[in-house]
C-alpha cells in the first residue's frame, strides 16, 4: 500500500518541503527561489507550455509572451530569449551531434522544428490528406515526439483527439486513437514521448482527461494502460529509467520503467488551487504545485516543473540521497 509522507527541514531561514512516496524510493526537496524572478528585468509572464533541458543543462521554458522561450542556465540564471511565442509543449533532440527543438503550437495550428537559437527549420500544418479536418483551425496539436527512424508523432489533443504519424519527410502516414473514454481512445491526448526503455521503442501518451497514461506502438496500436487514476497528466519526459508526469491538478508523479509510482510530490491539498491559471503569487507555497503543465528531469534526477500560470510559475525539486 502506498504511503505519502511530508516532512520539513530547516535550512537557514528557509523551510524546505520534502515529499516522499514509498520508503526506499525517490525523495525530493524544493530549491526555493531557484530561478531568476524577473529574467532580463521582466516578469516571466503567462505560461501554457513546457520545460526541457539541453545537453549543457540549460533549461528552456516556453511562455505565451512576446519573448517566446526563456532559457536559463543550469543555476537558474537568465541567459536569453529565443523562438516563437505560444509554444504548448517542446522536446529537445540531438541529430548528428546537433540539438533541435521540436514544438507544438496549437493556437497557430502547427508543429515546428527549431534550432536552439529559435530559428525555424520546418513546420507541419493542417494534414488535409488525413480526412479529419474541415478547416485549418481544427488542427490544434498539443505535443510532438520523434521515433528513431525519424517518424514524427503529433498528439492533436485540442483538435481531433488523434495521434498523427508522419514520415521523416513530413508526409502524413496515418492517424490513430480518436475521441472516447474506453481504452484505445483519447480525451485530450495532451503529452507524448518516445519511450526507449523496453525491448522495442513505444509511445508514451498522456490521455489527460481520461486521467491515465498509456503505451502505444509505433504502428498506432494501443498496447496497455501504464497508470490510471492520475490527476490530468499533462506531459511526460523520460530520463534513464524514470518518466516524470506533471499533473494539471496540483501534483507531479514519477514512474519507473515498469510503470510503478516511485514518487509523488508537490501535492496541493487545496482543490480550488489546482488547475488554477489565475492563482495569484501571494497564494503560492514553496514545494506545493498548483497547475503543473510541463516538466523535465536532469541527469542527476532533479526535476524542473513549469505551471499553467497567468504569472509564470517554475519549480526545481532536488533529488535527495
Amino acid at each position: 500500500m502506498k504511503s505519502i509522507i511530508i516532512t520539513r527541514m530547516l535550512v537557514g531561514a528557509v523551510s524546505l518541503a520534502a515529499v516522499v512516496s514509498q520508503a526506499g524510493e525517490l525523495k525530493y526537496t524544493i530549491a526555493p527561489n531557484f530561478f531568476d524572478h524577473n529574467p532580463d528585468g521582466k516578469p516571466l509572464g503567462a505560461c501554457h507550455g513546457g520545460a526541457a533541458l539541453d545537453k549543457a543543462g540549460n533549461i528552456y521554458v516556453t511562455t505565451d509572451t512576446d519573448r517566446g522561450i526563456i532559457v536559463y542556465s543550469p543555476n537558474g540564471k537568465f541567459l536569453r530569449a529565443v523562438g516563437p511565442t505560444r509554444i504548448h509543449a517542446l522536446e529537445l533532440r540531438e541529430e548528428n551531434g546537433v540539438e533541435f527543438i521540436y514544438a507544438a503550437r496549437p493556437s497557430e495550428h502547427e508543429v515546428v522544428k527549431l534550432k536552439l537559437d529559435g530559428g525555424q527549420v520546418w513546420s507541419i500544418g493542417l494534414p488535409q490528406e488525413s480526412g479529419l479536418y474541415k478547416e485549418n483551425k481544427g488542427f490544434n496539436p498539443c505535443a510532438v515526439t520523434v521515433a528513431p527512424d525519424g517518424s514524427i508523432f503529433v498528439a492533436d489533443g485540442y483538435g481531433s483527439n488523434h495521434v498523427l504519424k508522419f514520415d521523416k519527410n513530413r508526409k502524413f502516414v496515418k492517424a490513430f486513437g480518436g475521441p472516447g473514454k474506453e481504452e484505445g481512445k483519447f480525451q485530450t491526448c495532451h503529452g507524448i514521448a518516445l519511450d526507449p526503455r523496453h525491448s522495442r521503442p513505444l509511445l508514451l501518451v498522456c490521455n489527460r482527461n481520461n486521467d491515465r497514461v498509456e503505451h502505444w506502438d509505433l504502428d498506432g496500436n494501443f498496447v496497455k494502460v501504464i497508470q490510471k487514476d492520475l490527476r490530468m497528466p499533462a506531459a511526460v519526459h523520460i530520463q534513464g529509467n524514470y518518466a516524470v508526469f506533471p499533473e494539471l491538478k496540483g501534483r507531479v508523479t514519477v514512474l519507473d520503467k515498469e510503470g510503478a509510482i516511485v514518487a509523488q510530490l508537490g501535492d496541493n491539498p487545496v482543490e480550488s488551487q489546482r488547475a488554477n491559471y489565475g492563482l495569484p503569487p501571494e497564494q503560492w507555497k514553496d514545494g506545493i504545485c498548483n497547475s503543473p503543465h510541463g516538466a523535465s528531469m536532469d541527469k542527476q534526477g532533479n526535476l524542473i516543473v513549469a505551471e499553467w500560470s497567468k504569472f509564470g510559475h517554475l519549480h526545481k525539486f532536488l533529488k535527495t540521497k
